[in-house]
This record gives C-alpha cells, structure tokens and sequence, in this order.
C-alpha cells in the first residue's frame, strides 16, 4: 500500500470552483488505479469519479458529468478532481482511493476494490 494525501478542499460559493489533489510520494503510484469518493451527514459514500493507471480512461458519477474532471499528473504522482459550477449538495467529505491495477483495467468504480485511502478533505459549498 502506498500513503495517498489529499489536499485542496475549502469553502466555495455556489457556481465556484475547486481543484482537489490526491497525492503519494511513492514510485508505486504510477501503477495505481485512482477513485474520488464522497460522503455527506447522514449519507451512505457515494462514488464520484474515477480514472485508469495511465490515465486513459475515466468515468464519472451522473451527479458531477460535465462538472467535475479528473486527471493525473505521472511526473508529479498526482491525481486531481477539478470541481467546477459548485452546488450547496456537492458539500462532503472528498476521499481519493487507490490499488494497483494492471495496464487494460477499466476505471474502478466500486469503493470495496480499493485497498487505500486517504484521509479526506472537507468540501463546502453554500447557497
């Protein structure tokens, strides 16, 4: 298991913008598929998106399509989730997940798959 670290939650008013980072320092990264997972109060974990090893592939809850995007930086073993046109219910706690994949794995969509976590960031967005 490698140690993901996400960053880049705060405050943002509706019809704003946020960029979310997960990140690792470790060379194994590369080899991993990555998923962004929410969880509100007194909601179960919903998945968000997702994106393949090489970043190729990705997929998107009905919820953020046309709003959010993910991608990933190699160089900089870094998986993002731009969070554009913000809405009061995006507000959730933001986990990035990982596990190794092989090279024509599909994104993963299913929070059970992976092994690893990070810790959080806390997303608000208000009316």
């Amino acid at each position: 298991q490698v140690q993901l670290v996400e960053s880049g939650g705060g405050l943002a008013q509706a019809g704003g913008s946020l960029r979310l980072s997960c990140a690792s320092s470790r060379r194994a990264f590369d080899s991993y598929a990555v998923g962004w997972f929410r969880q509100a109060p007194g909601h179960a974990r919903e998945f968000v998106s997702a994106i393949t090893r090489n970043g190729g592939d990705t997929a998107y809850a009905d919820s953020v399509k046309g709003r959010f995007t993910i991608s990933r930086d190699k160089a900089k073993n870094t998986v993002y989730l731009q969070m554009n046109d913000l809405k009061p219910e995006d507000t959730a706690v933001y986990y990035c997940a990982g596990r190794r994949a092989i090279l024509t794995a599909p994104p993963i969509l299913q929070a059970g798959s992976y092994d690893t976590w990070g810790q959080g960031t806390q997303v608000t967005v208000s009316a």
